[in-house]
Formats: C-alpha cells, structure tokens, sequence
C-alpha cells in the first residue's frame, strides 16, 4: 500500500479562516495533514519572524478529520519554523499555505504572509504552494476551489520543484461562471499607490489608516493580473533568490 503524503497547512488568516478549512478538507483527500497556523489574522506580515517576544503554540480540536492541528501566536513564516523543528521534526513532502482572502498576485506577493510561508517552506527545502482567491470575504464561496487545488497539489507531490522555486495560484471571483482554465504566468508589474486617511481620535490625537490603489503597469497578456481578469486560475512560479542576475555585468564596469 502507498504511503501517503506528508501535508503542512498553514495561512496568514487565521487557522478558523473559511480558507484555510476548506484548503484543509481538501488536503484530507490527498495525505495526512498537520496545521500549524496563526492564531489571529496576519494579513500583510510579508516574511516577518518574531524576535522580540514569546511564541506559544497550542494543539486543538477541531471536527475536519484527525489531522493534528496547531494554533500559534507567531506570524505565517513562525507557523512553518515551528511545524518543521518541533512539532513534526522533520520535512513534510509539501507544503500548502492559504486559501488566503484575497489576491496575491504581482506585487502583493511581497506583502502577502500567505506566500511567506510558502516561501519559508521553500527555504526549508520543501515543495510549497501560495493559494489565494480573489475575495476579501469572509464568506467567500471556496468549494469551486477544490478540485484545482488537488489537481495542482497532486501534480506538484508528482514533479516536484526546484531548489528555490514555490507556486504561488491565485484564483479568480467567479460566482457563476466556470474557470476558463489554469494559466502558468509570469508576475505582472505593477504597484500600490498608496493613500494615508487621517483622522482625530476622541483625545485629539491624529492617526492614519493606509489606503491605496493598485495600478497594473503591465498589459502584456501573459501576466497573472491579465490571467484572472479573464477567468483564468494563474500560476506564478516564484523564486526567493533576488539578485538582479542581470545586472552583475553592468556593475563591474562601475569604477568601484
């Protein structure tokens, strides 16, 4: 009989998160799994780590399976540390991070703690994949997800990936319409320009909320930003080494 594989679920919502149960559900068709998630929403951490307090990390009950799944007060890139040292102390076969509320594509995945940890995982040495779907909701409607997921999981257990690379997928809104289809993509370019909203507090003290508005720069039709306006799933291939490989020649010719 064939082993099952090892799965690490992990997220940046929350381990409640309606993502992250239905990312659990369907990981429960391919393997045994273990959580090990944030125990509030961290949203936005990008590759943050805790330095500068405690960490706990707390098993619970919960009623999807017998997977083992672990509560934790440390950020999406924390969750990973902890599940490969201590709670599992070894590599699980792979890795899979979400279903985040909301996009990650182009530049948010350098924000994004849902492909922190899966970047972690790929510092780790582990195969690891981002899931994220284009609705900030809380009741967002993730079973239509499902079958993708699986068929992406079960192609990466099946390939694997290279040293350095992890997936990040990202799903569009599609409330009732099918996917047109998976789209392997390339990060679009594009920014945040951002707003700061401030406000007066009762003690009149002035505050700020962070606003903005994204401005894709990019129009070429092989990006993810295009993928999802169109109905497409994107899959981006992201590597965490940043050298600008590139521009290596460029500088030695500098007189440094």
């Amino acid at each position: 009989m064939q082993k099952k594989p090892l799965i690490l679920v992990t997220n940046d919502d929350g381990i409640t998160a309606p993502g992250i149960r239905a990312l659990i559900s369907a990981m429960n068709e391919i393997g045994d799994v273990v959580v090990v998630a944030p125990d509030r929403p961290q949203s936005g951490m990008g590759h943050a780590i805790t330095l500068d307090s405690t960490i706990y990390c707390d098993a619970v009950t919960n009623d999807e399976g017998d997977q083992l799944e672990y509560r934790c007060s440390g950020t999406p890139a924390d969750c990973v540390k902890m599940a490969v040292s201590e709670i599992l102390n070894k590599k699980p076969d792979i890795c899979v991070s979400g279903v985040n509320h909301g996009s990650n594509s182009s530049i948010n995945v350098i924000y994004s703690g849902t492909m922190s940890a899966a970047i972690e995982a790929g510092i780790e040495g582990i195969p690891a994949i981002g899931f994220s779907l284009l609705d900030f909701s809380w009741n967002a409607n993730f079973e239509n997800l499902k079958t993708d997921i699986k068929k992406i999981t079960l192609q990466v257990l099946k390939n694997g990936l290279p040293d350095g690379i992890v997936l990040n997928v990202n799903f569009p809104k599609l409330e009732k319409k099918e996917f047109k289809g998976i789209k392997i993509c390339r990060q679009a370019r594009a920014n945040w320009v951002e707003e700061f909203d401030k406000r007066v507090n009762p003690q009149g003290k002035e505050y700020y909320w962070l606003t903005g508005k994204f401005v894709n720069l990019d129009h070429g039709e092989d990006t993810d930003v295009w993928a999802l306006e169109n109905d497409y799933i994107s899959v981006v291939p992201v590597h965490f080494d940043l050298t600008a490989h590139h521009y290596i020649q460029k500088l030695n010719s500098w007189e440094l």
